[in-house]
């Protein structure tokens, strides 16, 4: 949290409480000019009039410059904290992976397996079907789950929150989407090394890729764009 603040800082030489104050202060002389200007026009010569008129208007000027860094900041405070959000998501989804890895490797057996023969917790799980409201995740579909998901060993009630589970929960309406499927960000995501990519970031399901490849990778539009071309 202290890295993004002074990352955020090095951005803007204004706090977001400084520049709300001189907002402030400079909408009060505004109002003050504006008010002398029309109680003396009148009295005034025209060269008086132009005079305050244009200290008026840079006040209005310097004005908006205050909200205009507001806004820079709030739009860098919103792309930090969801570039975060991202990181945070990617780290949850190696962590189950990991996770899943250790318990087929190590063998571990659930409770309701327990005494049965070898095959039989698989007729089970198969007969309870998937988890969830009947949407599978397409992360489910990857060589590295099905494999998980046949195994008679491993039980879904000791992993994590699973993509499907993510999806079903309350979303942002404001919050940006993503990749082809246009959702939300999830789970592990890759970018698009173009830089004119319109969509940039793509769920690892959603483009079929169990693991990030090595050096570039370029999205499926964007490559038959290339091709195009």
């Amino acid at each position: 949290m202290v890295s993004c603040s002074l990352q955020l800082f090095s951005i803007f030489p204004f706090p977001l409480f400084t520049l709300s104050c001189n907002f402030v202060e400079k909408k009060g002389e505004i109002d003050k000019l504006a008010e002398e200007y029309i109680s003396s026009v009148r009295n005034l010569a025209s060269e008086q009039r132009v005079e305050h008129l244009q200290k008026i208007q840079s006040a209005y000027s310097k004005c908006k410059e205050f909200s205009d860094d507001k806004v820079q900041l709030a739009m860098q405070t919103y792309e930090m904290v969801d570039k975060h959000i991202r990181r945070l998501d990617a780290d949850l989804a190696r962590f189950e992976n990991e996770l899943k890895e250790k318990l087929e490797v190590s063998g571990y057996e659930s409770p309701e397996g327990r005494g049965l023969k070898k095959g039989e917790g698989r007729g089970l799980r198969e007969k309870r079907g998937p988890r969830g409201k009947g949407r599978k995740s397409s992360d489910e579909d990857s060589p590295r789950n099905k494999k998980l998901k046949n195994s008679p060993e491993f039980s879904d009630s000791l992993l994590p929150m699973q993509p499907s589970d993510v999806l079903d929960m309350p979303v942002d309406p404001n919050e940006p989407t993503y990749c082809l499927c246009h959702q939300v960000s999830y789970g592990e995501m890759i970018g698009c090394d173009n830089p004119d990519c319109p969509i940039e970031w793509f769920h690892f399901a959603c483009v079929d890729l169990a693991t990030k490849p090595k050096g570039k990778w370029f999205c499926p539009r964007c490559t038959q764009d290339k091709k195009k071309k």
